[in-house]
């Protein structure tokens, strides 16, 4: 019985002296939380397809209930897509965006959905997952005219999805938040250079935000074969149905269209945001549709193409504190249709008739304008008011060159206290 007794006395204190052994990696993650693709067989020479090696540390961290994947400095050759799991985060080396830095950090080289633009995305995002720190590059994509089609580069399915500190080299179609519910989302610290579609958001019904965003033809410039693709035909932004959606600080340059609002299934954009703008585009910003009870609100940003709104719009169009100008091809800065109201607040418009230099800054074609505190530089053509247009309120203003403002509507116009010099 003593020994018994002995024996059963040293087998407990040997589970606290001799603890079972535990590798270093095992250590590292049980103490940190925190998952390495390394450690799941990742390679990263550019070479080795790693596509198992991640979709083994994703399904690590989902059976953890969610935890950081670490994406160490490497090139990390992707042939198939990933799927990361609700409550995961991938984080690379990146603390903020970068440019030009395919090859460099943690780099994600994907090369499957070639030839198929709707085909499943590179990635896929599911809820409070998130993208950080990484930089995305497309191997096999050429800087011709027309670019090699792939499928979006990000997808967002479900809410909180996030994005932040990333650069997306040369995506086909960079991020896709709207083919499935994505509200909440979050988008910070992204770069990219999309060569047809930038960012599609719809079906958010719960406030998303967008801030500090740059698209700019960086990997292939504008001036070649495939910098004259994306001025014909590329999109930055796209905004479906969205419930207050808020952007900041946002920008493209060399684009077809900068902002495209536009009725969905889903239904239609309610967006606010400030100190944004496109440059060097025919289109700065187009309207087909907003809510008629919300709509659109620019503040403190800088367009240097053309505003359109097109005869389908019903919402208000706000612009507030910005600045227009015109690219060589600029006549108008704001063609204006539809029922809604467009107005125009503390804004000053110089170079546009480009073309044609009886071309006026604001042709209204229909529904409503206000216009208030705005200064009109060139001497040209201020603001031209066809039969069709219900009503304008045009006061306020500094208008160079002599009040040239032609009314040919048939509905109520004001203009008062303008200053014509």
């Amino acid at each position: 019985m003593r020994k018994q007794t002995d024996l059963y006395f040293f087998l407990v204190i040997s589970m606290f002296m001799f603890p079972p052994f535990t590798s270093g990696a095992e250590l590292e993650i049980a103490e940190s939380g925190i998952l390495n693709v390394r450690q799941f067989g990742a390679i990263g020479d550019g070479k080795t397809d790693d596509t198992p090696a991640f979709a083994k540390a994703f399904a690590a961290a989902e059976q953890m209930g969610g935890t950081i994947v670490f994406v160490p400095t490497g090139n990390y050759l992707i042939e198939g897509t990933l799927d990361i799991p609700a409550h995961v985060v991938v984080k690379g080396v990146f603390e903020a965006p970068t440019a030009r830095t395919q090859g460099k950090g943690s780099t994600l080289l994907a090369t499957a959905g070639e030839g198929e633009a709707d085909g499943k995305p590179f990635l896929t995002l599911h809820a409070n997952s998130t993208l950080k720190g990484l930089t995305v590059f497309y191997p096999n994509q050429t800087q011709t005219n027309p670019p090699k089609a792939y499928p979006w580069t990000v997808r967002g399915i479900g809410d909180n999805c996030s994005i932040v500190d990333v650069l997306l080299v040369n995506p086909y179609q960079a991020v896709d938040f709207g083919t499935y519910p994505a509200g909440r989302h979050y988008i910070k610290n992204l770069y990219a250079q999309p060569l047809f579609k930038g960012i599609f958001v719809d079906q958010c019904y719960d406030v998303g935000r967008i801030e500090d965003v740059h698209l700019w033809p960086f990997w292939g410039g504008w001036e070649g074969e495939l910098g004259q693709f994306t001025k014909e035909n590329g999109t930055a932004f796209i905004f479906g149905r969205t419930d207050w959606e808020y952007v900041q600080n946002c920008f493209c340059i060399g684009f077809s269209v900068g902002f495209h609002f536009l009725k969905t299934k889903a239904g239609t954009p309610n967006v606010l945001l400030i100190q944004s703008g496109a440059d060097i585009g025919p289109v700065a910003v187009l309207v087909d549709e907003c809510m008629t009870h919300a709509g659109i609100s620019f503040s403190n940003s800088q367009f240097m193409a053309t505003v359109i709104v097109k005869d389908t719009n019903t919402g208000p169009v706000k612009f507030t504190g910005c600045g227009f100008w015109g690219i060589e091809s600029t006549d108008h800065h704001a063609i204006i249709e539809g029922s809604g109201t467009v107005s125009f607040t503390a804004c000053h418009f110089i170079h546009w008739g480009r073309k044609n230099p009886d071309a006026p800054a604001l042709h209204v074609k229909s529904g409503s304008l206000i216009v208030n505190g705005c200064e009109f530089i060139d001497e040209k053509p201020q603001i031209l008011l066809e039969p069709e247009v219900k009503s304008a309120v045009i006061f306020g203003n500094r208008l160079r060159g002599g009040q040239k403002v032609v009314n040919r509507s048939d509905g109520c116009v004001e203009m008062g206290l303008n200053v014509v010099e």
